[in-house]
């Protein structure tokens, strides 16, 4: 009996919208959307409130000083890291600081695949002078969110995609072969569930397909260039063995050519051996939490 993909579709979604498996978002988000809408309320007011809940404040600090963002000194307050990283990234930080830790606790690989990718997407972003780098990063970080859910939500179907890749079955076509959907577009309907921003939502629904972007093609096409630079460089792992298929009119969208490309690559490599350093620290962590 051959299953209508559309359906398997509505299923996924209908499950996505519980969020069976994974964390609840944390009280203070919603009064922090609030407090954002709020045009009276001032910048200290909202670091104030997060600096309450100590564990999110360990959080969103941790990831403010890890080297996907860069930053020349060391971020030390919540204030400090909202001007930093703007109001945008601070909140995202927030709503999937429990979601990170699910990645690195579910799939250490994965993890450090999409931080690696954070950290090349604010690289691409700067050398072409795109504005709200720290955002791309954040995308970055976020491109194969879906990934995690399809394992940690979805285990008798995740065990059925790997199969098929075992087959040499391409990973996007697996998905959708078993879920009649791709990760991609789970984590877009995740993020979209959870009010982010539209230009972030379609750069990671489209970071496999650019002819899926309406109007945030450059966000994608570094999304895109970004996953495929850190895998050949081979740091982290996804389910892809190889390097994922590139684009080429990522290279035209983002105007970038050969000499560039080694560029971003030497600019990388520093960067990636210290985010090694961040997540050596984390799996301690982890194994200190279990232990």
């Amino acid at each position: 009996m051959i299953i209508d993909p559309s359906e398997k579709r509505k299923e996924v979604k209908k499950k996505l919208r519980k969020l069976e498996g994974l964390p609840t978002l944390p009280p203070i988000v919603q009064r922090l959307n609030q407090m954002i809408e709020d045009e009276r309320t001032s910048l200290n007011q909202i670091a104030e409130l997060i600096e309450k809940d100590q564990v999110i404040t360990t959080k969103v600090l941790r990831l403010a000083n890890s080297a996907f963002y860069g930053f020349p000194r060391k971020v030390s307050t919540v204030h400090q890291a909202m001007m930093l990283l703007g109001i945008n990234v601070l909140k995202i930080l927030i709503m999937t600081s429990s979601i990170f830790e699910i990645i690195h606790k579910e799939d250490v690989g994965l993890w450090e695949h999409s931080i690696g990718v954070a950290a090349c997407s604010k690289i691409i972003s700067e050398k072409i002078e795109f504005k709200d780098a720290q955002e791309i990063a954040t995308a970055g970080l976020l491109h194969d969110l879906g990934r995690v859910i399809i394992k940690v939500s979805f285990k008798e179907e995740y065990q059925k995609i790997t199969e098929l890749i075992s087959q040499k079955v391409d990973p996007l076509s697996a998905e959708k072969e078993i879920l009649g959907i791709d990760h991609a577009k789970i984590g877009a309907f995740l993020m979209r569930q959870w009010n982010l921003p539209e230009r972030l939502i379609e750069a990671v629904a489209s970071h496999h397909n650019l002819e899926n972007t309406k109007k945030y093609r450059q966000e994608a096409s570094i999304l895109h260039l970004s996953d495929v630079l850190v895998h050949a460089r081979g740091y982290g792992k996804t389910l892809y063995d190889g390097v994922p298929p590139l684009d080429a009119r990522a290279l035209k969208y983002l105007n970038l050519g050969l000499p560039e490309i080694k560029e971003i690559l030497f600019t990388l490599e520093p960067r990636l051996y210290e985010l090694r350093f961040f997540t050596e620290e984390l799996k301690k962590e982890i194994a200190g939490d279990n232990g």
